[in-house]
């Protein structure tokens, strides 16, 4: 029987067709025009898993109104050092999709960004408290200087109509603005960006493929396996280096790579439900993002928020969202997914890890165990006067939080995003969830930083890097001129004026 595998080679593999992959792929092309690139996917299409806008919160998460990313200490200080990060990646995002939309390699900003305020809420003395404490830490920032803060009923009602209507106006509230928050359709970015991507020399895009095994060869190179999940053909693919950012597929994969650098990884999956709006005059009614605190014990993705959304040129309304649990790592994954993933070097991290985080599990069980009558009444305290018939369910994405060794306790929940690199640099991936999207242009220059050390160093890369992104090796937050003339180029380019 003779062999029909076929066989490819090529300089790079990503696997995954996300948002982390098409950005990689399009920073090493603009770097390295001549660079192979062969990418494969599970599904049938680009960002159909964790880039998809039903699977993702939509938010250009830019710490202007998630308060997860600015937590409370034991004496009561808020540590502004997350949220400057992120609102620092955000804004080197949007520098690169700027680039990308001048340089007509992706069209029409307006169908995958827009502007709309992001409005942080609270109730209650103690939340009024921590909000306003937020607000002085965050605004004394650069970065945050155009954030607005009130206490006022009457003020509060013109940012959020739809939230304010039906309370009474002896309650304790208070909120936070910024008016240059954005929505960003990841999925429509995504598609757009692989668009242009698989038209240039060099590069191809297998979709309906499943990579089933990878394997480091004597002279430092990978050898792939990979199946044609329609035909059943099977591929034998050779590269220098690999990407995986395949959303919860990830850590399957780099269990198959088998790296020292990989052990001890294990992972916690959350799925997600959203409740959709179905009346047009409703959805009518709000136009911003408005987040509020997190139940305890939640996790990131289920901060509660009442959302304004353009989904396929449509405007939709989202509440949520409402977390589970699953042990699917992805959508469309398989229930065993997670049993699988259970090997000798992480049970340990991941059964104290487990342990440890006792209030998480509590609140999934809660959360899992919800009427439709319950997620209408956790509806309310954002919408008062929310009517059930008003709002259906909505499968939302499926995240699998990080569990890594811990020298003191074991094991640790993580519940960002994690680069897990090779130290010969030839393998990177990446584990974890929010902030992801938003973030992605930095994460994808640290793995080019962690993997093409020698060329990063070159007058040629460093060059085209300042033309990618104008304040490269620059915090913006240090740099108000700088930070204003950034906002506005972008702000001009992307048609978020």
């Amino acid at each position: 029987m003779s062999d029909t595998t076929i066989r490819s080679n090529s300089d790079v593999v990503l696997i995954g067709a996300g948002i982390m992959s098409a950005t990689l792929g399009l920073i090493l092309k603009e770097l390295q025009p001549d660079i192979t690139i062969d990418i494969y996917e599970r599904l049938d299409s680009a960002a159909a898993e964790s880039s998809d806008a039903w699977n993702n919160a939509g938010t250009g998460h830019s710490a202007f109104c998630e308060l997860n990313y600015t937590p409370e200490g034991a004496d009561g200080s808020i540590d502004p050092k997350k949220a400057i990060s992120i609102a620092e990646s955000f804004e080197v995002s949007r520098q690169f999709w700027a680039y990308l939309v001048q340089q007509e390699k992706v069209s029409a900003p307006e169908n995958f960004i827009k502007r709309i305020p992001h409005i942080s809420f609270v109730w209650g003395d103690k939340n009024v408290e921590y909000l306003t404490k937020r607000f002085k830490a965050l605004q004394a920032n650069p970065l945050f200087e155009e954030m607005e803060f009130s206490t006022d009923f009457a003020e509060l009602k013109k940012w959020m109509p739809l939230v304010m209507e039906g309370r009474k106006e002896s309650e304790k509230v208070a909120g936070t603005s910024m008016a240059i928050g954005t929505d960003v359709n990841f999925g429509e970015l995504t598609r757009n960006m692989f668009g242009y991507l698989t038209k240039m020399e060099g590069v191809n895009m297998y979709f309906h493929h499943e990579v089933r095994k990878l394997r480091q060869r004597e002279d430092k190179s990978w050898r792939i396996k990979i199946t044609d999940l329609s035909s059943g053909n099977k591929r034998k693919a050779y590269t220098k280096f690999v990407f995986i950012g395949a959303g919860g597929g990830s850590l399957p994969l780099l269990e198959k790579a088998d790296i020292p650098e990989g052990k001890g990884f294990g992972g916690f999956p959350v799925s997600g439900q959203w409740l959709r709006c179905t009346n047009p005059e409703v959805i009518a009614k709000h136009e911003s993002k408005v987040y509020g605190k997190a139940s305890v014990g939640a996790p990131p993705m289920s901060v509660p928020h009442i959302d304004s959304r353009m989904i396929n040129g449509e405007k939709q309304l989202l509440f949520g969202p409402f977390a589970g649990f699953s042990t699917r790592f992805l959508k469309n994954g398989s229930y065993s997914d997670l049993p699988k993933s259970i090997q000798l070097d992480n049970i340990v991290p991941m059964v104290m890890a487990g342990i440890k985080n006792i209030p998480l599990t509590k609140y999934l069980i809660e959360q899992v165990r919800q009427s439709p009558a319950d997620r209408i009444k956790a509806l309310r305290e954002y919408v008062p006067g929310a009517k059930s018939k008003d709002w259906v369910i909505e499968r939302a994405g499926q995240r699998v939080q990080v569990i890594k060794k811990d020298e003191k306790e074991g094991g640790k929940l993580e519940f960002g995003t994690e680069v897990i690199t090779s130290a010969d640099g030839t393998l990177s991936v990446l584990l974890g969830a929010s902030p992801g999207a938003s973030t992605a242009v930095s994460i994808m220059l640290d793995v080019i930083g962690r993997c093409y050390k020698d060329e990063m160093k070159t007058p040629e890369w460093q060059d085209k890097f300042k033309k990618m992104i104008p304040s490269y090796g620059q915090k913006l937050n240090e740099n108000p001129e700088l930070l204003k003339e950034v906002r506005a180029n972008t702000a001009e380019v992307l048609k978020l004026k």
